[in-house]
């Protein structure tokens, strides 16, 4: 090879570097992403890498403790980058609550994942926007609520099904076991007694699979029926009513099982909060069912069970949002369709507003005198037009559940495991949900 040809060859390979740097600074201010006059207007952040963002400022597998940390050094409202995309982040309880509650309409729009609007197609109850969202969400209320939700004909199913979950914990006869399928078919058995009219066996075969499918986010199994409405631009056609069964399923099944699998493991690791519990419990209700009405008899264990919600914080970052317009918020200007995090967790924990917020502590929600007393800040479902359309059925759920369980066993860590040495730290998910562990379940006849 000669001299001209080295010569040629480098010369290429300078130009073609020259190129694509003239390409990606081009990238650069063409981008609304790196936009210089959006930046200078917008939120606060920590400095983007071109292409990437802030990703590698991120702990992708639990990315709301990164954002916590970042909201201490950048307040309240800043920016990250998740790739080229642009997030606009909201933290702490003042901030959320005036986002969510006095700008509902600005901030009130939901900005689905790529798979979920691959998939939903704008369809359902969880991701949808405009018209199509107002009414299938006043329809699942209305249909909800017309099929038991709230009212005595979905307390006798609770109960119903709180025995047939207890039949299964004891079969187990103290020995340790994983709670995590037996509750999630406890819980999704509830939903399905609304939904679909019927309860299912826990060794359903169709059920497991149904059940176990939505946990791992795939496809839900089945269809439901519909009526032709004969209406062309109708919103009742299958597909959305199939995807806002889905949701409800998924999202009544989920949440709610993690929870309860929570509050299990909080009373192994504190036996003395069990106790109190239980004596209450005994206290106040005997062995008889335990029904709504005696939550205000119960104010510990109702203060036991809006702790493990607290401290789980299980959707620690809110179902993405999206602003419906330009809007300047806490002298921020957001332009219209941008993604934003309401971080819950920070809610959850902000230290302003709870005493102990990394730990468990009951004393969160009881007066000096032992009352239970509500907590603004308390917002484990979200708020504003967003909230959860399901929180009424799930906190039903939780306080019969977790009552009617405390009230058979006692829960402890496996043989040759402290209660120091249970595992707290969350499984890696959309929702926190507890890590793999073993729990024994102890008669309390056996006390």
């Amino acid at each position: 090879m000669g001299i001209l040809d080295l010569f040629l060859q480098s010369s290429s390979s300078i130009s073609l570097l020259g190129g694509l740097g003239v390409l990606l600074l081009v990238y650069l201010v063409s981008s609304p992403t790196f936009s210089l006059k959006e930046d200078r207007k917008g939120p606060p952040g920590p400095k983007p890498f071109p292409l990437i963002g802030n990703l590698l400022q991120l702990d992708l597998k639990r990315p709301y403790n990164t954002l916590l940390k970042l909201s201490k050094t950048y307040g309240s409202v800043f920016t990250v980058y998740l790739g080229p995309q642009k997030v606009v982040v909201l933290a702490g309880y003042k901030t959320v609550k005036e986002a969510l509650l006095s700008y509902a309409e600005e901030f009130g729009e939901r900005d689905p994942m790529l798979i979920m609007q691959e998939y939903s197609q704008g369809h359902g109850v969880l991701w949808a926007n405009g018209d199509s969202w107002k009414e299938m969400r006043r329809f699942a209320l209305t249909n909800l609520r017309d099929f038991g939700m709230g009212k005595k004909a979905s307390e006798d199913k609770l109960i119903e099904e709180c025995e047939h979950l207890i039949e299964v914990f004891k079969t187990f006869k103290g020995e340790a076991f994983d709670t995590t399928q037996p509750m999630n078919y406890a819980v999704s058995n509830v939903i399905c007694s609304i939904v679909y009219g019927s309860r299912f066996e826990y060794d359903d075969p169709e059920f497991t699979s149904l059940v176990d499918r939505t946990n791992r986010n795939i496809q839900l199994v089945g269809s439901p029926s519909v009526q032709e409405s004969g209406i062309a631009n109708s919103y009742f056609h299958e597909h959305n009513l199939l995807q806002t069964v889905f949701h409800l399923f998924g999202a009544g099944t989920d949440t709610t099982a993690a929870t309860l699998r929570w509050a299990l493991l909080y009373m192994a690791k504190n036996p003395k909060i069990q106790d109190q519990v239980q004596e209450e419990l005994s206290r106040e209700i005997g062995s008889r069912n335990v029904q709504v009405e005696d939550r205000k008899n119960l104010p510990f264990t109702d203060a036991v069970i809006h702790e493990t919600q607290r401290l789980a914080s299980i959707l620690p970052i809110a179902v993405p949002h999206k602003t419906s317009q330009d809007i300047t918020f806490q002298g921020h200007f957001i332009k219209k369709g941008t993604t934003v995090f309401p971080l819950l967790t920070s809610v959850l924990y902000d230290e302003s507003e709870w005493e102990r917020p990394h730990s468990f502590y009951p004393a969160h929600f009881l007066d000096k005198d032992g009352k239970f007393v509500k907590r603004e800040a308390f917002i484990p479902f979200s708020a504003g037009r967003r909230i959860c359309l399901g929180e009424s059925l799930a906190r039903t759920e939780l306080f019969i559940f977790f009552t009617s369980l405390l009230q058979h066993f006692c829960f402890t860590p496996p043989p040759g495991v402290s209660e120091d040495e249970l595992d707290l730290t969350p499984r890696v998910g959309f929702t926190l949900n507890p890590s793999p562990h073993k729990l024994c379940a102890v008669s309390c006849i056996e006390q």
